[in-house]
């Protein structure tokens, strides 16, 4: 008895000691960088993004250059590579953009074993990997503004042919080159998205192996090596070859790549949500698109290079590669909420473009890759309106003259117009100068002259072509509801609430809306401007996580081969054929979405509330604050709101501050399945042209 006492004392204590571990032990979070799927829209015309190894707004960006040469530079299914270039500016069109420096690894004379055949490649936040059919492989890793690149080769003669004047949809201008000791330094100048302006690159690529220079056509050269394993060490600046040398590093890849990764987390984990783990690895995915771009251009001394060519000092970063178009809208706003501390420098750089002569695309020369800056003003008023310092004294007169040389010449343009126009009248307001304030209010309020004459009229059958009354990339109905501040008269010109939503109704129900290009993409919001915000709710959650039909933008196909099927998913032909992420724009839309908050009108520090996709979403800030939105009564699909609760306090509002989220706190949104069609009707946020 006594041993059999012993023995079971001991298995008690083992069972105890188990028991007590197995539920103090928690299992290791997921890394959201573990979650990315860096392939998201790299096929065909489904986002125009590519799997390249990039950082955090950095310049650099070194990815694989497939063909067919598509404009992202790379398509997911081609089998043969061309190499690997250093830049480029995701997601968006003009035949892509970047792709400088072309690098294409070669083996032996004969011109077939050196045609790269994809065999395996795998990829993450900050490094891609390669193997071919040769046996030659790449391993890439960037961090900052700098990148290793690491080549294995089999036995036979090897090397690599490096074309200096390669660029995506043939940008190139200049080059000047300088071969030293096992290295290559210099600067490109190439013409930046759409052609419009010339940014320049300067470059320093190391080798860490022996290597022979051997010239080849203009801008173009072979360098030989003998080592099976040869690391090249990257980086680029905007200010001169000094600061691209003085930003090498001769890290190994595994090293660099785990510098990568760590940085990528801290980004990524601003927001961190809870739910369905595939949905998790699709919120990552979108969530690292957004972080893309613009880009840092200063360095560490705070030397950077002004639009006008000049070089300046500055304590703060400086940030351009600019894709201020539909981004403004999604991208831009969500990083205002999530990365404060990059935010005002941010800020800061957009007010000071307006000093070196802005113009809406690019101006004559560039300090790094650019898209285009329209909206811009209306992007600065939202700024300040979130509590970011802007200096509108110092650039009062050159945004008054921006505003001035408006095109009302087509009825979008007039539409998109007449909001920069609005966001003067703000900015004058708060300037202290009434007099124009009034006078771009009444410019703004010009709009309802061209809705009238252009948009009213829904009953003839050109309403839903491409193109119809002089528009560009979108139809009467999807441009008719582009009056994001002033909702309010909107309504009054449609007739009233009743019409407003009749039309809204007939609008979503016949899939007039079209997510795959961006005049629209406010409209699955427009309900909570009315009597009946549930549609909105109903809507957003729509768009972001069911099965859709949709009609591709421009081709007028209706009826012929719609998509059919859910927009956002974690694969590479995601998205609807034809829909460009735009810098961000389009994650970004998702990101907010799948966090149950989006911009009611940037502009104005104000957010919309949808059902999260998520049981738990929370923004977290260094510092320790944080902004934690739970849902009760989750489940899949359910997507009407009940009740809100914000800080133990119950709203009857469909709608946040900026102000309210930033201060952190908890939001709890109580999950239906059928609409309560008395919330978010008593208090609502809708844009007047009025408000001040």
């Amino acid at each position: 008895m006594k041993n059999t006492f012993i023995i079971l004392s001991v298995f008690t204590a083992l069972f105890t000691s188990f028991r007590v571990s197995s539920q103090t032990k928690k299992p290791a979070e997921t890394a959201p960088a573990e979650l990315v799927n860096v392939f998201v829209g790299s096929s065909g015309d489904h986002g125009q993004m590519s799997p390249a190894a990039s950082y955090p707004f950095s310049m650099l960006s070194i990815g694989p250059q497939t063909y067919p040469n598509l404009h992202m530079g790379y398509e997911h299914k081609a089998k043969v590579f061309l190499g690997f270039t250093h830049n480029r500016f995701e997601g968006v069109g003009c035949q892509g953009s970047g792709g400088n420096i072309l690098i294409k690894p070669f083996l032996g004379d004969d011109e077939k074993a050196s045609i790269l055949n994809k065999v395996t490649e795998h990829a993450g936040p900050g490094f891609y990997q390669v193997a071919f059919s040769n046996h030659i492989a790449a391993k890439i890793a960037v961090y900052q503004n700098a990148g290793v690149e690491s080549y294995s080769f089999p036995q036979g003669k090897k090397g690599f042919f490096i074309d200096l004047s390669h660029t995506l949809a043939n940008r190139f201008v200049a080059e000047e080159h300088e071969l030293g000791n096992n290295e290559i330094t210099g600067w490109i100048d190439s013409r930046t998205t759409c052609n419009v302006g010339t940014y320049r690159v300067y470059y320093c690529i190391k080798f860490n192996q022996p290597v022979t220079f051997v010239p080849g056509n203009e801008h173009k050269l072979t360098a030989n090596v003998d080592a099976g394993q040869v690391q090249l060490s990257v980086a680029v600046s905007s200010v001169d070859v000094a600061h691209a040398k003085a930003s090498v590093k001769t890290t190994g890849f595994e090293q660099m790549k785990a510098q990568s990764i760590g940085g990528w987390n801290k980004v990524l984990s601003r927001v961190k949500v809870k739910g369905n783990p595939e949905r998790e690895k699709l919120f990552y995915s979108m969530l690292y698109r957004t972080v893309q771009s613009p880009y840092v251009v200063s360095e560490t001394d705070g030397s950077y290079r002004a639009a006008d060519g000049s070089l300046q000092t500055t304590k703060d970063s400086v940030y351009n590669g600019w894709a201020i178009w539909d981004n403004y809208r999604t991208q831009l706003p969500l990083l205002s909420i999530l990365y404060p501390d990059k935010y005002k420098s941010i800020t800061t750089s957009l007010t000071n473009l307006y000093q070196y002569g802005k113009k809406d695309y690019a101006t004559k020369h560039e300090p790094s890759n650019t898209v285009r800056t329209e909206h811009a003003i209306v992007v600065l008023l939202d700024a300040y309106r979130k509590g970011y310092k802007v200096d509108f004294g110092k650039v009062i007169d050159s945004l008054k003259a921006e505003v001035d040389r408006l095109d009302f010449s087509h009825p979008d343009k007039a539409l998109e117009s007449s909001y920069d126009c609005w966001a003067l009248s703000q900015i004058m307001a708060i300037n202290g100068n009434q007099e124009l304030s009034e006078k771009y209010k009444q410019k703004a309020l010009g709009y309802k002259e061209y809705w009238n004459k252009d948009f009213k009229d829904i009953t003839k059958n050109d309403v839903d072509r491409i193109p119809a009354r002089g528009l560009y990339q979108g139809t009467v109905w999807q441009y008719r509801w582009f009056v994001p501040f002033d909702i309010k008269g909107l309504i009054g010109l449609i007739g009233g609430q009743k019409e407003y939503i009749s039309q809204l109704d007939r609008f979503f129900d016949n899939d007039y809306y079209n997510h795959a290009n961006e005049p629209d993409i406010q409209a699955p919001l427009m309900y909570n401007a009315s009597a009946q915000p549930w549609k909105s709710q109903a809507a957003v959650h729509k768009y972001a996580a069911d099965t859709v039909v949709q009609y591709y933008f421009n081709d007028n196909s209706r009826g012929i081969d719609p998509f059919v099927g859910v927009i956002y998913q974690n694969k590479p032909d995601t998205y609807v054929r034809t829909m460009d992420d735009d810098a961000g724009a389009m994650s970004a839309w998702f990101v907010f979405a799948a966090t149950g908050i989006s911009p009611a009108c940037v502009g104005w520090p104000v957010y919309y509330l949808n059902v999260p996709l998520f049981k738990q979403v929370q923004f977290s800030w260094p510092g320790g604050k944080s902004f934690t939105i739970n849902v009760t009564n989750y489940a899949e699909g359910r997507k009407f709101i009940q009740s809100v609760v914000l800080n133990g306090i119950k709203l009857n509002r469909n709608w946040l501050t900026h102000q309210e989220i930033m201060q952190g706190g908890t939001l709890v949104i109580t999950a239906a399945d059928k609409p309560n069609e008395q919330f978010g009707v008593s208090d609502q946020w809708v844009s007047d042209v009025e408000m001040k």
